[in-house]
Order: C-alpha cells, then structure tokens, then sequence
C-alpha cells in the first residue's frame, strides 16, 4: 500500500485532544493540502477560520451556549461551552458559495468538504488527531453570524484538532459488499 491509503486505512476520529496543538509550518501545508481538493471552474469556494488558545475558545463556547433559549437550564448552556473546550484548536471550515453557470451551491459544498477531510488527513499524516464534528451548531444561524459568516456562506464543519492523548479501540468498518454494487447488474 501507499503511505497515503495507509493514512486512510488508520484514520480515526478522536474525542481526546489535548495541547499542542499544530504549529503554523504543520498548519500552511495542511492548510495547502486541503486546497488540493477537486474544485470544478477554479472557484475556490472555501475559507477556514482557526480558533486557539483561552480566550478564542471560550469565546466560542460561549457562542455555542447562546443558542440555548431563554429558559434552557445552566447545565445545558455549560454543556455546549464545554464542546468548544474539546481541544485545543477548532478549525471551521466554510463553504463558499458563487454564482457560476455551470457550478451549483452543491458542487462547490462539496469541494469545500473534501478540503475538510484533506486537511484532517494532512493533520494526522503530521502527527495530530481530529474529529470532525456537524450538528445543530453548524447550522444554527446565531453561530452563522456570530462567525461572521456572510449571506452566501455555510460551515462545512469543526475541525477539532490537537495531540492525542489516548489510545481507543478501532472501529469496526462495514464489509465493501454493504456499498459498493456493480452497474449494469
């Protein structure tokens, strides 16, 4: 095998993350692996914001606990603070839609999604975990403007990234027979 199908093979997500966290020479060319992704008409439809370090982060728990209504008891605001806290940086990734006449919203999502996975990829290739994470956070529009997002933008995910701090069991993959079917049968 390839050292990149190996990658793909031990690629697993992560929920213990801890510091450090990428350094900027780990970040650029991670950062450039996911500028690699297949993107139809040269758009370019995607941007990454990079939350680290105390302040940032609980910045954004506290983002993430504002969605909680009005009457939503602490424990539950205090739980979606935590989420932020989960690593020692977040990575969001956002999709940037264009108009183009031959390249729909759709096409340019999913540009923007495989440079996802590619810079998670390129992340653990360089020695950090991640696991990365949707949700009713992703879409909620308060965290859509808190992030300064503009009309044509949605968050593709959060990338949470830093050292691995324990091993867990591998997960059990599905047999290839489950997906994959020849056409014409």
């Amino acid at each position: 095998m390839t050292a990149v199908m190996d990658a793909l093979m031990n690629r697993s997500s992560e929920p213990r993350l801890a510091s450090p966290a990428p350094d900027a020479g780990t970040l650029e060319k991670a950062f450039a692996c996911a500028a690699r992704a297949p993107d139809h008409a040269l758009l370019r439809p995607w941007r990454y914001l990079v939350i680290e370090g105390d302040e940032a982060l609980n910045a954004l728990g506290n983002l993430f606990a504002s969605t909680c209504g009005d009457d939503a008891p602490e424990k539950a605001r205090e739980k979606l603070r935590k989420k932020a806290l989960r690593a020692p940086m977040v990575i969001v990734g956002i999709a940037c839609h264009q108009t183009h006449p031959k390249v729909p919203e759709i096409e340019q999502t999913m540009s923007a999604a495989v440079g996802m996975g590619y810079l998670l990829l390129a992340l653990e290739a360089a020695g950090y975990g991640g696991m990365w994470r949707t949700g009713g956070l992703a879409y909620h529009p308060d965290i859509i403007r808190g992030l300064g997002l503009k009309d044509n933008e949605i968050i593709t995910g959060f990338l949470f990234t830093g050292t691995v701090t324990a091993s867990k069991p591998a997960v059990p993959r599905p047999d290839q027979k489950e997906f994959v079917s020849r056409w014409p049968q």
